[in-house]
């Protein structure tokens, strides 16, 4: 009931700011820009907000936890990506005057081909992109209040559409805003907590020394749902039904469903079937040897992060709001302080977990460890409590950040895709407008019901793919588009098409032959280190191929030229503003 209520006092307050919103949402400027006239602070916390979705609430803290203190690398290439954008592209981008990517494109290199597939490339991009953040919205209400997985999908799924057809971008910016202070509360008062209350992190050798996760000193009970097989990494036993069952080290056995299992005070724990056991010295390795820590995974990993920050569509449009290239540059910093705030508590979780929630290890359920670990290790009402706090904050990542990707998709299908298979005259204000709302009621069915046959893919998977398709795609189209005066417009589209593609086919071909393992391995599960040099290669070779563009100077001033100049290409205002 309480975790109820704090999720329902979320989904009010975003409802309220997104009403308040509504007030300024008058043209399509609004709705797709705000009208450039976000303040830097509101900017910064809008966009942190909106990054930091299911992947960094939930993933990053499960990942560390089944994985190792290698997850962490996540983190750091996505506060680290924010750096690449501040050097490179922030202030450029929003000096051009762009609404959208596709309008860039099209405006860059004068192609309206290039535009339609980089329309495309946003949809994939936001598509995959949010079927995470609806799958994990229907597994958070799932496990802590009970509800159906796909009641959690519908209602994030109808209450960004509704926000977003409303308020549009200057409506979603406050409640973003709001959704970021949600979830660095919700996320750093349990973690703080629970330190407090243990004293640090307990059982140090679990964390760093020989062993492996091991049940506390009163035993472990799990209530399983359904069978489960695992493997114990140790000899050792286990009970159910009165029957205690001895197996040895590497012994694979299937735990009945419908029983409590109980393990031993201080029994080693059984991995389910897709999870290594590791001993604490291993599992606290950064880098070095083989699986998650393996140097090539790790470089990899943080080149799809670093570079497909740069390429997230959800992110780029964010930089359009701001006034002016000045202040696009501030925000950014600001960003990379918020990111670097919120991110030093994904590790507590981790580790906490290992120690604390053994039991998810056996269940395989190690994504849950954020909301289940307050509840497990502090038993009563303080768990309750802050599970309750949890949540609020995982329904807020969910929000945040699908608001911020339907924006992106519903700017893109009314702005980009729409006027060109319609071959309509330019449409008057309210018509434009009413495209846009459409078109966000539109593009949230097709996640949704990815999301709901998709409950049993992990998260990490189709987050990963986003990040290498961002990287491999619209990151060297930006970066040579704006700093190198040669590409042209065959040259960025077959770089893009070669990215996404080897990207694609990398990571589908990785899941198709189960978790190879290897160098081989670390390229099929992150594939960036091998794609987004191919894509840097292809444009690079077809442009020199090509007769050199002519007329790039104006466009490179507009891109690099002082605000005060007034050097745009692309249109600032759409429609004229309300009387």
């Amino acid at each position: 009931m309480i975790a109820l209520l704090a999720v329902g006092a979320v989904t009010l307050g975003t409802l309220g700011l997104g009403t308040w919103g509504m007030r300024f949402a008058r043209t399509t400027s609004d709705l797709l820009v705000a009208s450039r006239a976000v303040s830097t602070w509101w900017n910064a916390a809008a966009i942190s907000g909106e990054y930091l979705s299911a992947a960094s609430f939930l993933g990053i803290a499960g990942l560390e936890m089944q994985a190792g203190v290698s997850a962490l690398w996540q983190a750091l290439g996505f506060t680290a990506g924010y750096l690449a954008l501040l050097l490179f592209v922030a202030a450029p981008l929003r000096r051009f005057g762009s609404y959208t990517i596709p309008d860039f494109a099209e405006a860059r290199l004068r192609s309206p081909g290039l535009r339609l597939l980089a329309a495309a490339i946003v949809i994939v991009i936001g598509c995959f992109y949010l079927v995470p953040q609806l799958k994990g919205a229907g597994l958070a209400l799932n496990v802590v209040i009970g509800a159906p997985y796909w009641v959690g999908v519908v209602v994030v799924g109808l209450l960004v559409a509704v926000g977003v057809a409303l308020g549009g971008m200057r409506g979603i910016t406050y409640v973003q805003a709001f959704q970021f202070w949600v979830k660095v509360f919700a996320i750093s008062l349990p973690a703080i907590l629970l330190l407090l209350h243990f004293g640090g992190l307990p059982a140090r050798a679990a964390l760093f020394g020989s062993q492996f996760p091991h049940a506390g000193s009163r035993g472990l009970v799990v209530r399983l749902g359904g069978r489960q097989r695992v493997t114990f990494p140790e000899a050792g036993s286990f009970s159910f039904d009165g029957r205690v069952v001895h197996v040895a080290a590497g012994h694979h056995a299937v735990l009945p469903g419908r029983v409590r299992v109980r393990i031993p005070p201080g029994g080693v724990v059984p991995v389910a079937s897709g999870i290594v056991a590791e001993r604490g010295r291993v599992w606290s390795r950064s880098v070095g040897g083989s699986g998650s820590s393996s140097p090539l995974l790790v470089y990899s990993l943080l080149i799809a992060t670093f570079l497909g920050t740069m390429g997230l569509p959800h992110i780029l449009v964010r930089f359009y709001t701001n006034p002016d290239g000045h202040h696009a540059r501030h925000t950014t910093v600001r960003v990379l302080g918020l990111l670097s705030l919120f991110y030093m508590f994904p590790a507590v979780y981790g580790a906490l977990g290992r120690v604390l929630a053994p039991q998810l290890y056996i269940t395989g359920q190690t994504d849950d460890v954020v909301l289940a670990l307050p509840r497990i290790a502090w038993p009563g009402t303080p768990g309750t409590v802050l599970t309750a706090i949890t949540c609020a904050g995982a329904f807020a990542a969910f929000l945040s950040t699908s608001s911020g990707l339907l924006v992106s998709l519903a700017g893109t299908l009314s702005h980009d895709v729409w006027p060109r298979f319609r071959r309509e005259l330019p449409a008057r204000a309210a018509v434009r407008r009413l495209h846009l709302r459409v078109a966000a009621l539109l593009a949230v069915v097709l996640p949704a019901g990815l999301a709901l046959v998709a409950r049993g893919l992990d998260i990490s998977i189709l987050v990963g793919w986003a990040f290498a398709i961002a990287a491999s795609t619209f990151c060297p189209m930006f970066l040579l588009g704006i700093w190198w005066t040669r590409l042209t417009a065959a040259g960025a589209a077959a770089g893009m098409l070669l990215g996404m593609l080897a990207a694609t086919a990398l990571i589908f071909t990785g899941l198709a032959l189960g978790e190879p393992t290897g160098g081989a391995g670390a390229l099929l599960t992150q594939p960036a280190v091998v794609s987004v040099p191919i894509a840097f290669l292809v444009m690079i070779a077809v442009s020199l191929r090509q007769p050199a563009p002519v007329d790039v100077a104006d466009q490179m001033l507009a891109l690099h030229a002082p605000e005060g100049l007034g050097l745009r290409l692309a249109d600032e205002e759409l429609e004229p503003a309300p009387i």
